[in-house]
């Protein structure tokens, strides 16, 4: 009769005594460090199992090579300390202390705003060639700003970024459209290269330095559109939307004879790049949680044919992809993404009314 074991969180941890005896090597990893590794793979798998008991699709956690594990946590106060002599940098506004780490030494580090409130962990981030101090802080709650007498709607596009409710546009910044040529270069230069070489691995970190530009200027763009939205409005409207649906690659068409059909996938991949590139979930996101600290109110809406409708009076007005005008026979002229926000605005007062408020400020 066999018996099964599980071994547990708490298990692992009082193993790490011994497996420090067996591998000396990590004699020379700070045990704080470790242990939040434990952790992690535990949160892993507990995620994993949510999603398997949900009935979503499960993702395996995935092995972590040396090349994939970017980034190690000191869990708490322990194992690190930062120098109390700071001196000015260089640049203005930034200020140069030094970051004593266990097991590791002393780094110079580039404060670029004081540090607030208790500080919980930190986290050694790394991305390329370029090294990041992550730290979590535990403040008390901030003031809410003042009480906005505006609210808007916003109708998240490719042809516009974001279409608001009262007629103004965000305009579409495409990152990756304007770099996408020389990231295409720098990906070639590393397929040609010899795996394990030194010029590999130079040609990895060009390709990592171009992805890395690009999401750095998405997301700058993404925290200053969201500080002005948050900072404006009182009550934010969105469309509830599900980018991995939109971006599906559509089906395979055949004709009775077998024989592969056109079917707009090439057209499709191109729509799918632009959404992609947009990066929709992200900006509602940072609004989410702007606005929770703002005390503003952000509500999601169903989608469902918020292109098609008539903000004025509720007719269905068929239009395709190419039409960018929104025409109604109850007199309503005007640009068809405006429309699309008045839409999702009303359907947020909706939802506002009758108490179901889906919000991921308070949720």
């Amino acid at each position: 009769m066999t018996r099964e074991y599980a071994l547990g969180y708490y298990e692992q941890k009082r193993e790490l005594v011994d497996i420090k005896e067996e591998r000396p090597e990590y004699q020379e990893i700070a045990s704080h460090v470790l242990q939040d590794v434990i952790l992690r793979l535990k949160r892993a798998y507990d995620d994993f199992f949510r999603r398997v008991h949900n009935g979503e699709q499960p993702g395996y956690p995935r092995f972590q090579g040396r090349n994939r594990y970017d980034s190690f946590t000191y869990p708490d106060g322990a194992g690190w300390k930062l120098d109390a002599a700071a001196r000015p940098a260089a640049k203005k506004g930034i200020v140069r202390v030094n970051l004593k780490l266990s097991k590791i030494g002393t780094v110079k580090l580039h404060l670029h705003r004081d540090i607030a409130g208790t500080i919980k962990t930190l986290t050694i981030k790394r991305e390329g060639e370029h090294f990041y101090a992550i730290f979590t802080c535990e403040i008390g709650k901030p003031d809410p700003f003042p009480t906005s007498h505006e609210d808007v709607g916003i109708d998240l596009g490719v042809s516009h970024y974001a279409a608001l409710s009262n007629g103004e546009f965000i305009d579409h910044p495409r990152y990756f459209r304007k770099a996408e040529k020389k990231l295409a270069a720098a990906q070639q230069a590393l397929s040609r290269k010899k795996r394990g070489s030194r010029r590999r691995k130079k040609a990895v970190q060009r390709v990592a330095t171009c992805h890395r530009k690009i999401a750095n200027q998405r997301k700058d763009f993404q925290h200053k559109a969201s500080r002005k939205l948050v900072n404006q409005y009182q009550v934010i409207v969105f469309e509830d939307l599900r980018v991995k649906n939109l971006t599906k690659a559509p089906a395979a068409k055949q004709d009775e004879n077998g024989k592969y059909l056109p079917n707009g996938a090439s057209a499709k991949a191109g729509l799918n790049k632009s959404i992609l590139d947009a990066g929709w979930s992200t900006l509602t996101a940072m609004v989410s949680v702007k606005a929770a600290w703002a005390g503003r109110t952000v509500v999601f809406v169903n989608p469902f044919l918020t292109s098609q409708l008539c903000s004025g009076c509720g007719a269905v007005v068929k239009k395709d992809l190419s039409e960018r005008w929104h025409s109604c026979s109850c007199g309503i002229e005007l640009d068809r993404d405006t429309n699309s926000a008045k839409l999702i605005l009303n359907l947020g007062y909706q939802q506002l009314s009758v108490g179901t408020r889906p919000t991921s400020a308070t949720a």
